[in-house]
């Protein structure tokens, strides 16, 4: 199978991927209540700014320059957030809203799982696999709160 996207590409993509779930999770905090969802959700920001620092080391190691996320995407998310979250701040309304992000970002990486092909790198793709289990865990847990 024929490489489509780059490792630069696909370390990109992690970055911006755990940079948009950290930015998300920063709009939705002042609307979730205290309780298990909350800790969930901290839980779930500690991990991907764990997976950025993972990225951004890998990114050195190649002199690969990672770039945050669209400033028209991220406004767009928040005014999504917000308005979800005004007219019911339930931690079932806030789960079903973290696990459509999550499920899209599940959804991309295996995508960029599949274009990267055999000859992804095996520091890129261990970060990868390591990134979508860590959410497919996310989705799972989240929906305990449905």
């Amino acid at each position: 199978m024929d490489q489509k996207k780059s490792d630069r590409e696909i370390l990109a993509e992690i970055y911006r991927n755990a940079q948009l779930a950290i930015t998300s999770i920063s709009d939705i905090m002042p609307a979730v209540g205290e309780g298990d969802i909350r800790e969930e959700i901290m839980r779930e920001h500690e991990e991907y700014e764990k997976i950025c620092s993972k990225a951004a080391k890998i990114a050195l190691k190649y002199d690969v320059d990672l770039k945050e996320p669209n400033p028209i995407k991220k406004a767009m998310m928040w005014s999504a957030i917000k308005m979800g979250a005004a007219n019911d701040n339930s931690s079932q309304n806030i789960a079903q809203m973290m696990i459509r992000g999550t499920v899209t970002g599940i959804t991309s990486l295996k995508t960029s799982l599949t274009d990267g092909g055999s000859k992804l790198d095996p520091e890129v793709k261990k970060l990868l696999t390591e990134l979508i289990s860590i959410e497919e865990g996310f989705e799972k847990k989240l929906k305990k709160f449905l």
